[in-house]
């Protein structure tokens, strides 16, 4: 991020603007409507105000003498369009002063930038691209245009007008948060977007208790609960709607060492973030102590999310969370998420299973080379059978030892995935009697192995098959 977005009260001082011609005359329509007080400097003599209302224009103090020279007591910021030179000029004059200071389209000479706006009324969204792209932040804007609620400005307000009385109601800081979060996501606040302010007033005002109304246990306290959460295999994007909720509603979020920083990135700003993953081969928190942290959040009326790489329930020792936590009374829930073997799959376009070839997957965990020496192999032997072996690199030569003495064939395509759905995603294909060599080719994991006839079908097999068959070419033609 390399500007950091703030809301400047323009009604707060006197903003100074410099420049002419159309780009200036934007500049005055954006700074009329936010209310400022604007001292205007026309680089061309010119100080026309055609196109402006007249309530806006009336808030324009139309300056000639020299911008260079000219007195900054009462300033708050300075903008530059269609200034030309000037525009430089006055920028060394308010660095040096430290006034905030924007030359358009010259981010070399700006400390601030302007950008792409939803106004709402009291709800004000602002995009942007660090300057690199007004297009981009437009288009954005366009989209955020298009799925916020007219009236949320009209909610905001609202909410705004009752959030004094209801505060002095409800001692407990986390009961408000969640009691404002009941009241714009039930009825009363589909009944401010629809415009009926009135009835929503009147139902308001009918909570008897307001407490109770947030969700408080029967002492008074917020009712604490932990979110089993499934964060996928690293693409943001492919996180649920329930999971990104269940992020911005988080007050702590307990993740695993495989989240990726993008996903983090969803976590609600002020939520605690707590790292309680390991990776194998390392240190890291034992399953006893999560669980204790995560009984205590919940106690302590906390919202808790345990936030983890791939789905909960497939290898992240989600059912045993849960289990702990209903023995130890706390309320749950489990949102899924996709797992790496299903990422791997679309991703690499390796279908798990296909007509008349792949009728059963299997799915299985291969942590360390005594992992898979606990697996019964004679049981993978058949052909229409895809396997997908998590966390199986190191114990890759024990995979391929298995299934080959149990009788799978040394020629059945397998994958190596690694990093799946994340942009820096690998892949490397081959046959089950080459694995280890595979996997050696990998640069880091964490990886997905897939064994079955399906790999085939995968995008990298068909390249692979490609490349050999353009060499062949090439040394025929040599």
């Amino acid at each position: 991020m390399l500007f950091l977005p703030v809301f400047l009260d323009l009604q707060s001082g006197v903003v100074l603007l410099v420049g002419a011609g159309d780009l200036v005359r934007a500049k005055l329509r954006l700074l009329a409507s936010a209310g400022a007080n604007i001292r205007w400097y026309a680089t061309d003599g010119s100080h026309d105000v055609s196109g402006l209302d007249a309530a806006d224009a009336a808030l324009i103090e139309r300056a000639t003498d020299d911008p260079l020279t000219a007195d900054l007591s009462g300033v708050i910021a300075i903008l530059c369009a269609g200034a030309g030179d000037i525009g430089v000029a006055m920028s060394a004059r308010a660095k040096a002063v430290g006034l905030p200071v924007n030359v358009m389209d010259d981010l070399a000479h700006s400390t601030f930038i302007f950008p792409a706006i939803v106004d709402r009324g009291d709800v004000v969204v602002a995009v942007g691209t660090g300057g690199a792209s007004p297009v981009v932040a437009r288009r954005v804007r366009e989209r955020i245009e298009a799925v916020l609620p007219a009236r949320i400005g009209d909610l905001a307000a609202f909410i705004g007008s009752f959030r004094k009385s209801m505060h002095a109601r409800i001692p407990e800081f986390s009961l408000r948060r969640r009691f404002w979060e009941r009241v714009i996501d039930g009825p009363i606040g589909a009944l401010v977007l629809a415009g009926r302010k009135a009835e929503a007033e009147t139902a308001l005002n009918e909570i008897a208790d307001p407490s109770a109304f947030a969700g408080a246990s029967k002492d008074g306290k917020a009712e604490g609960r932990v979110t089993l959460v499934g964060a996928g295999p690293g693409d943001p994007d492919l996180l649920t709607i329930k999971a990104l909720r269940a992020l911005q509603d988080a007050d702590v979020v307990f993740y695993d060492e495989l989240v990726s920083p993008e996903i983090l990135d969803r976590v609600r700003r002020d939520a605690s973030r707590v790292p309680v993953g390991r990776r194998v081969g390392k240190p890291g928190m034992g399953q006893d102590a999560i669980n204790k942290l995560l009984i205590e959040a919940a106690r302590a009326g906390q919202r808790a999310v345990r936030l983890k790489g791939g789905d909960p329930f497939i290898f992240g020792r989600g059912g045993e969370e849960i289990e702990v936590l209903r023995a130890a009374g706390v309320a749950y829930s489990v949102v899924p998420g996709i797992t790496a073997g299903l990422g791997a799959a679309a991703q690499f376009e390796a279908p798990l299973t296909y007509r008349h070839e792949a009728l059963r997957i299997t799915f299985l965990t291969a942590h360390k080379a005594k992992d898979a020496e606990t697996v019964d192999w004679s049981v993978l032997t058949d052909k229409k059978m895809t396997i997908v072996v998590y966390m199986g690199m190191t114990a890759a030569p024990s995979v391929r030892a298995g299934l080959l003495a149990a009788g799978r064939l040394p020629q059945t395509p397998v994958g190596v995935f690694a990093r799946v759905t994340r942009p820096d995603a690998q892949a490397v294909v081959g046959t089950l009697e080459n694995l280890p060599a595979l996997v050696e080719k990998i640069d880091g994991g964490p990886a997905i192995l897939i064994i079955g006839d399906v790999v085939a079908h995968s995008a990298p097999w068909r390249q692979s098959n490609l490349n050999q068959v353009l060499s062949k070419l090439l040394d025929a033609a040599e």
